[in-house]
């Protein structure tokens, strides 16, 4: 088969040729296996090749497989939406579904900018988000990002928007320390509304913990509470992109549980179909669609294929296998196992800086220089070294940023499928201390040999 034609990430590269999956493994045509440990993009939480959802996707394709939204609803697509508003908190009771977090997070700041026009104000429409943050590759969504490598073709064409710093705690951009600091990072977005003006901010975005952009990142205790606060005083309404955190991938059913915060909008994406069909969803609460009702009526948003009920009925199939099998309070503990066992290995390797995270979703921060928390220079490429090395292996992680801004350091994500057992657990982490090792006897020898091309050079 000629593949020649398909426009892949990196357009020479060599890819495998995946086959099959089942569990938390893949095989690729030559039948080798790869542990799913970053289940995809952190969109694989339940496993590949799971019957009940293979069954209900079958079971819909029988009866109708599309149906535009504008014409008809659909069984599968009102009962999405009312399971969605029975497991999420608070009043997350309307969901609008699109096809991609891109889209969630672009439909979040649309309704959010509506939500104050419906009221009158039209001056509210900018959102502020956080600089190591991203929310998608659309322009909108790209707009509210801080990832600089995908924001880099295009800042010409974004809009600009406002941005505070990220709860960095490893690297605090402010060169404090928690809790002394008095969470000067969340303070930052009450400058930053004043200055631009309460009367232009719609919205302020945030992933409840940052993945991409910045390797998991967890803020420390207080500061969604701050943050919440800063914006019901001002006006502002808060988004919470759980695109890669929401339907139990930290222990919570939405990150944001951990702070016990309540947002007005939330995005959902990759585990709400846990990979099996593309789907997405817009959460608003009934505070912030009542103006509508009153007012258009409309959300002015949509897509061909949103509700889709091939796709809806899919998702609906996953949230009950979640359910049934109390997939949430699973991560919860398998994360605190494999985040012990990963703390273990850092402890005893030499460039492992930090590991952060919640449940499945954790963060490795690799530096050069444990004590200086000093990156490697990009030249080395350790991220890509260690997912390479990973991959030949029979693991798959996942890349992030990290370092300064986001810029300067190596970091990998472990987000392996919610389904994972502590045996298999310990099949990854073996893999990934080899990799570490394999790793820092390379650089071991560099150095040896870089010193002593030092010292032959000065007994010249």
């Amino acid at each position: 088969m000629n593949r020649d034609h398909l426009i892949k990430p990196i357009l020479e590269a060599d890819y495998p040729m995946v086959e099959y999956g089942k569990g938390v493994y893949l095989y690729d045509q030559d039948n080798k296996k790869y542990i799913d440990g970053s289940s995809g993009a952190v969109t694989a939480s339940i496993g590949h090749g799971v019957q009940e959802i293979i069954s209900a996707m079958n079971e819909q394709a029988k009866k109708v497989s599309f149906v535009y939204r504008s014409q008809f609803t659909s069984e599968p697509a009102e009962a999405l939406a009312k399971k969605l508003s029975e497991i999420m908190p608070g009043d997350l009771n309307w969901s609008f579904f699109v096809n991609s977090g891109s889209e969630a997070t672009e439909t979040a700041m649309k309704i959010a900018i509506q939500y104050w026009q419906e009221q009158g104000v039209y001056t509210k429409t900018k959102v502020i988000s956080r600089w190591m943050s991203y929310h998608g590759i659309t322009m909108g969504a790209l707009s509210m990002s801080g990832h600089v490598a995908r924001r880099e073709r295009f800042v010409s064409l974004l809009d600009d928007l406002p941005s505070v710093s990220a709860p960095y705690c490893y690297r605090c951009p402010f060169n404090l320390t928690y809790p002394s600091c008095d969470l000067l990072c969340a303070s930052e977005l009450e400058r930053v509304i004043q200055r631009t003006g309460e009367d232009k901010i719609a919205a302020f975005i945030a992933e409840p913990i940052v993945g991409a952009s910045a390797a998991a990142l967890v803020p420390p205790a207080g500061y969604y509470e701050k943050i919440k606060t800063i914006c019901d005083r001002y006006n502002v309404l808060f988004i919470a992109d759980e695109v890669m955190t929401g339907i139990g991938r930290t222990g919570k059913m939405l990150a944001i549980e951990h702070w016990e915060v309540q947002p007005d909008i939330v995005a959902l994406g990759k585990g709400m179909s846990a990979g099996y069909t593309p789907i997405a969803a817009t959460l608003v609460s009934d505070r912030i669609m009542d103006p509508i009702l009153k007012g258009s009526k409309s959300i002015m948003s949509g897509h061909t294929y949103s509700a889709n009920p091939l796709s809806t009925a899919v998702a609906l199939a996953v949230l009950e296998f979640i359910e049934k099998h109390q997939l949430v309070d699973v991560a919860a503990d398998t994360g605190k196992y494999l985040k012990e066992k990963l703390q273990e290995i850092a402890k005893k390797s030499s460039i492992i800086g930090d590991v952060r995270g919640e449940g499945l979703l954790l963060g490795i921060e690799f530096v050069t220089n444990k004590i200086e928390k000093r990156s490697f220079n990009k030249a080395f490429n350790i991220s890509g070294l260690v997912i390479k090395k990973s991959m030949k292996k029979g693991l798959l992680v996942y890349q992030a940023n990290a370092g300064d801004e986001g810029v300067t350091g190596d970091a990998i994500i472990i987000s392996p499928p919610l389904v994972i057992t502590k045996t298999e657990v310990d099949e990854l982490l073996t893999i990934l201390n080899e990799v570490i090792e394999e790793i820092e006897d390379e650089l071991g020898l560099l150095n040896s040999l870089a010193q002593e091309e030092v010292e032959i050079n000065e007994s010249l």
